[in-house]
């Protein structure tokens, strides 16, 4: 994107706009206890959400959880007919089945949907009756930074969007909803599922979790290669990783620049642009467009619908980088007396 465009800012909602009594006075079937659905309920319920419903496989490992935790414990199928809002927080795969087998044949007429991602409904996955609400609220966190945020008494951007608003009370209820979650302390940012969705795809796939990942281990492997030692390597391209960029967090980027070293910011501009070339530009376009016209997700499904082979054998191969042998190796040393 050009550095010269102003787009305009989303619309931003706090804890002021929003209606926690709407909330309260419903119903809610958290579908899924995992690390966004075990949040979801907790924060529900310390918001003065008082009937709440766990949906869960008969034999799913998180049930003595949920129970433990105080909670109703059904099928999802059970928990989706008695709820006025179903919240499906299970992963993004498992809803096309989870949907037809299960959550439409016995949702209500007027009930609401409630998606932390996306996905199955940009990409066709999950195809919602047209009497329902459909509403995306994405907190943008992992499930126990959340939770741990909620009880300091803090909170989470959070995402938000409707995508179908059959009874005129969407918005309001999606509102609800996330302030219940502790985001309006933070702030309510709408905007819609396609863009939620295809560009957490996107920031996933290009810089957080891929680029991320291949720039460190590509540069690690590249010293090694080179002759230096792979302990040194290691704090060099990944130990300080996490040094700079919660810099970068706190400050933002120029900030985080104006407190490293001279060598370190004047070698950033002269390289950083090199390693980001016109090449990593154009895998860029090439990782939207896939992102865009589906085949991505395509890509996932057909992975999972036989078992997730493909997905299986890249973690193995992943877990045997010397770049995490080393990184063990290290850790063993620290544990040490």
């Amino acid at each position: 994107m050009s550095q010269t465009l102003t787009p305009a800012p989303l619309p931003v909602f706090k804890e002021k706009d929003c209606d926690l009594s709407i909330i309260r006075g419903r119903r809610v079937a958290v579908i899924g206890y995992g690390s966004q659905g075990r949040t979801h309920a907790l924060n529900l319920r310390d918001s003065g959400v008082t009937d709440i419903v766990v949906g869960l496989k008969p034999g799913s490992p998180t049930r003595a959880k949920a129970q433990a935790d105080g909670f109703v414990a059904l099928t999802a199928g059970e928990a989706t007919a008695q709820a006025d809002v179903v919240a499906v927080m299970v992963s993004d795969e498992a809803h096309r089945d989870l949907w037809t087998r299960e959550i439409e044949p016995k949702i209500r007429p007027g009930a609401a949907l409630i998606f932390a991602h996306g996905l199955s409904v940009r990409f066709g996955l999950v195809q919602p009756r047209p009497d329902l609400d459909v509403i995306l609220a994405s907190p943008k966190g992992i499930g126990p930074r959340i939770r741990d945020l909620y009880e300091a008494g803090e909170g989470v951007f959070c995402l938000f969007g409707v995508h179908q608003d059959a009874t005129g009370a969407a918005h309001a209820l999606g509102l609800s909803y996330a302030a219940a979650l502790g985001c309006g302390r933070k702030g309510i940012l709408e905007t819609t599922f396609a863009a939620e969705c295809e560009s957490d795809l996107f920031g996933e796939q290009v810089v957080l979790c891929g680029g991320v990942a291949e720039l460190i281990d590509a540069a690690f492997m590249k010293l090694v290669e080179a002759g230096y030692p792979p302990e040194v390597a290691w704090f060099e391209c990944f130990y300080e990783v996490k040094l700079v960029t919660d810099l970068m967090f706190e400050r933002g980027v120029a900030g985080a620049f104006a407190k490293i070293s001279n060598t370190a910011e004047y070698g950033a501009y002269l390289t950083g642009p090199r390693v980001i070339g016109e090449a990593s530009r154009d895998a860029m376009d090439d990782v939207l467009g896939e992102v865009r016209d589906g085949s991505f997700v395509r890509r996932l499904m057909a992975d999972y619908d036989v078992g997730s082979p493909e997905l299986l054998a890249r973690r193995r191969l992943l877990g045997d980088r010397l770049i995490e042998q080393v990184g063990a190796r290290l850790g063993r040393i620290a544990a040490e007396h």
